[in-house]
């Protein structure tokens, strides 16, 4: 980083920016039924003494490499917490008017596999989930690889991140998908996602907190991806764009994002 941009909201910088890599991870089971591999996550929040347990799509924050081309576009932009900071990840606050250039930032450089200013693909962050959920290290020659376009988010929401809930925020997406090819590690996925229900996840993670840690855990969650398309393609599109149950587990909103074939008037997809 040649920059060193500061932190949180101001008066100017109001819109908050999140961009990311999702990845559809797919596998067939030895029936052949198309399988969707999820993320299951939970968190404890101590105060309010609450467990909460939902699935999304694998993947991450993009990292920022190098901010001078960004800087330069938005004259400066701030993150939106300190750990975002640390880390690097594309999550930033930027003036209203300036998301179009960042727009076109994004869309050009991820588009690139060799870019130099961020992090273009989900390569690192699938390797370190599959290692977290299932402590297996993914390696190259059990999965294809491809990408699968964007999706924007152009109308800002409030966010539910908790370390700035309600900041006004747009998002975008790049997507790939990843494509289980290994029968070992297939089966592994299957077993795995039966092996905590969300109540013992939720329980993991206040075991944590309790512990002196954030009060996290996470898990897979595998479920059959007709049946999670077709639960979508029964609400009607204005009603899509929302958390969803299915099959008892609560999955996050931006799942849509990777599922192909939903229209929701909330996406623009590239």
């Amino acid at each position: 980083m040649k920059h060193n941009p500061g932190i949180g909201a101001t008066d100017e910088l109001s819109l908050r920016v999140s961009v990311a890599t999702l990845v559809r991870v797919v596998f067939p089971t030895e029936h052949n039924n198309r399988m969707l591999a999820l993320e299951r996550k939970a968190t404890f929040h101590g105060r309010e003494e609450r467990r909460i347990v939902w699935a999304q799509p694998f993947g991450g924050a993009v990292r920022i490499d190098n901010s001078s081309l960004l800087n330069k576009i938005t004259d400066g932009f701030h993150f939106d917490g300190e750990r975002s900071r640390a880390e690097r990840d594309f999550r930033i606050l930027i003036r209203p008017s300036d998301w179009e250039p960042v727009k076109q930032f994004c869309l050009e450089h991820l588009g690139n596999p060799n870019d130099t200013y961020i992090e273009p693909a989900p390569y690192r962050e699938l390797v370190e989930e599959f290692a977290e959920t299932i402590h297996v290290n993914l390696q190259s020659d059990q999965y294809d690889f491809q990408p699968m376009g964007f999706v924007i988010e152009n109308n800002p929401v409030r966010t539910d991140n908790a370390e700035i809930c309600g900041q006004l925020t747009v998002r975008l997406y790049r997507i790939f998908e990843a494509r289980i090819v290994d029968e070992t590690l297939c089966k592994r996925m299957l077993a795995a996602s039966q092996l905590y229900s969300d109540r013992d996840l939720g329980l993991l993670a206040q075991k944590d907190f309790q512990n002196g840690g954030r009060g996290r855990a996470n898990s897979i969650l595998t479920l059959p991806l007709n049946i999670v398309t077709e639960s979508y393609l029964a609400l009607a599109p204005e009603m899509r764009y929302r958390k969803i149950v299915i099959e008892n587990h609560e999955l996050d909103e931006s799942v849509l994002a990777v599922l192909e074939g939903i229209d929701v008037p909330q996406y623009q997809r590239l």
